[in-house]
C-alpha cells in the first residue's frame, strides 16, 4: 500500500489524535457555551472549532454506568459511529456524555440515537 492510500483511509474513517479532544482546556471550551442536544442515552454538547475537522470527546461517568465493561462498550460504539459520520459534520468540537440507563440499551438502538444526534448537530451547527 502506498503512503497516500493509508493517509486517505485515515482521514476518511480514522480516529487519530487530531480528531479527539485531548486536554482539560479543550473540554472546558466546549462546556463554556455549547449547543446542547439531548436524547435518552446521550447528551451532546458542541461548539465551533478552529480546526478544519470535527473533534470528539467522550465522558462516560462511573456514576451513570457502573461496570467498566459497559462504559468501554459505550465509548467503542460512540467512536465507531463518529468515525462513520465525521465527514458529514461541520468543524465543531463535540463532547458526548452518556446518561444513566444507556448501557442497558442494545447496540442497534444506541446507533440509531447517535445517528440522529449527528444529523441534528449537523443542522444546528452548520452556521458555524
Amino acid at each position: 500500500m502506498s503512503e497516500k492510500t493509508v493517509t486517505d483511509k485515515t482521514s476518511t474513517f480514522g480516529f487519530s489524535r487530531d480528531r479527539r479532544l485531548l486536554t482539560a482546556e479543550d473540554y472546558k471550551k466546549v462546556f463554556s457555551n455549547p449547543v446542547k442536544l439531548v436524547c435518552p442515552p446521550f447528551t451532546l454538547l458542541a461548539i465551533s472549532s478552529e480546526s478544519n475537522h470535527p473533534r470528539l470527546g467522550l465522558i462516560v461517568a462511573k456514576k451513570n454506568v457502573k461496570s467498566a465493561v459497559k462504559r468501554n462498550r459505550l465509548k467503542r460504539l460512540a467512536r465507531q459511529s463518529f468515525r462513520l459520520h465525521q465527514n458529514k459534520l461541520p468543524n465543531i468540537d463535540i463532547v458526548l456524555l452518556a446518561r444513566r440507563g444507556s448501557s442497558d440499551m442494545p447496540n442497534e438502538v444506541l446507533f440509531e440515537h447517535l445517528n440522529r444526534l449527528w444529523s441534528r448537530a449537523k443542522k444546528k451547527c452548520s452556521g458555524y
